[in-house]
C-alpha cells in the first residue's frame, strides 16, 4: 500500500543518525507497515541501512539482528549439538507467510508489531531471548522477550527506543522443544500456538496466539499435565478476534499443553 502521509525516508548509516523527529518511524522489512494506512507516520527511518550481522554466534550466545529477515534465520547452519533449532522453521511456517514475505520481512519487525499470532514471538520467548534495546541517550537495556510483549500493538519500548537484536543463551538451543498449532481454517492465522522446551534444568510452555501476549509457565521438571491444565483453565486473559473465541482457545491451549507434557515426559 502506498503511504500517502509519508515525505521523508532517512538511511542512516551510523547510529548518531538514528533518531526520530514526530511522525517518524523505524522501517525494518516493512511487510506490516505497507500492509494498510499509517495516517500518523510522516516519515519512515530505515534500519536496515545501518548494517547490522544478520547472526552473531558469541561463547554462550546466538545474537540475532532485529533486521535480520526470517528467511535468513531459517537458512542458517546451526551446532551440531541445537537440539531446540528446528523450533525455527515450525514457528517461521506458522507465520503462513510466502517466501517473498520470508525474505523481507524481519525478526525484530514481527516481535515489534506486538500481535497475538507473532509467532517469532513465540520462538523467542521460548527459547528464553533477551532483546538489547537501544535507548536515546545512546545506551542500551536488555529486557526478556517475554516481558517486552505487553499486549497487542504494545511493547514496553520507550519514545525513541529501537530494538537493535535478540540474544539467545546456547543452552537454551541445546535443549529439547516441541510445539502445537490449530487454526480455524486450513490456511487461516494461528488461533492457538503452544510452544515447550524441556532438558535437565526444566521445563518451559509458552502460549501465543490464543493470549493478548505470551503467557508462559516454568517447572523445575516436566510437570504433570493436570498442574499445567489447573493454571490454565484458572488463566482468564484468553484473545478474541475473528480467529477463534476465548472458551475456545483455553480449550484448545488446554489439549496442546496436555500434549506437550506428555511428549516431554516420554522424552525424558
Amino acid at each position: 500500500m502506498d503511504l500517502v502521509t509519508v515525505r521523508t525516508v532517512r538511511t542512516p548509516s551510523h547510529r548518531d543518525g538514528l533518531t526520530f523527529s514526530p511522525g517518524e518511524r523505524p522501517l525494518g522489512g516493512g511487510t506490516w507497515l505497507f500492509s494498510e494506512e499509517q495516517p500518523e507516520t510522516t516519515g519512515l527511518v530505515d534500519l536496515t541501512t545501518l548494517g547490522w550481522p544478520d547472526v552473531e554466534r558469541r561463547p554462550g550466545t546466538l545474537t540475532i539482528a532485529a533486521t535480520c529477515t526470517i528467511a535468513t534465520l531459517t537458512r542458517l547452519d546451526p551446532d551440531p549439538d541445537w537440539a531446540a533449532w528446528p523450533l525455527v522453521s515450525t514457528c517461521a511456517n506458522a507465520l503462513l507467510a510466502s517466501f517473498k514475505v520470508w525474505n523481507v520481512a524481519t525478526v525484530g519487525g514481527n516481535v515489534g508489531v506486538a500481535l497475538p499470532a507473532g509467532a517469532l514471538i513465540a520462538l523467542l520467548v521460548t527459547l528464553d531471548a533477551v532483546a538489547v534495546v537501544w535507548t536515546p541517550d545512546g545506551g542500551e537495556r536488555r529486557v526478556p522477550v517475554e516481558r517486552l510483549v505487553l499486549g497487542v500493538r504494545s511493547l514496553d519500548l520507550a519514545d525513541g527506543e529501537v530494538i537493535r537484536a535478540f540474544e539467545v543463551p546456547t543452552t537454551a538451543l541445546r535443549a529439547r522443544t516441541g510445539s502445537r498449532r490449530t487454526a480455524l481454517s486450513p490456511h487461516g492465522r494461528s488461533g492457538v500456538l503452544v510452544t515447550a522446551r524441556w532438558d535437565a534444568d526444566g521445563f518451559v510452555l509458552v502460549v501465543t496466539a490464543a493470549t493478548p501476549r505470551p503467557l508462559v509457565l516454568r517447572h523445575d521438571r516436566v510437570p504433570d499435565a493436570a498442574v499445567v491444565d489447573a493454571a490454565l483453565a484458572a488463566h482468564d486473559d484468553w484473545y478474541d478476534d475473528p480467529h477463534g473465541s476465548p472458551d475456545w482457545r483455553r480449550a484448545v491451549a488446554r489439549e496442546h499443553a496436555a500434549q506437550l507434557c506428555a511428549e516431554a515426559g516420554g522424552a525424558a
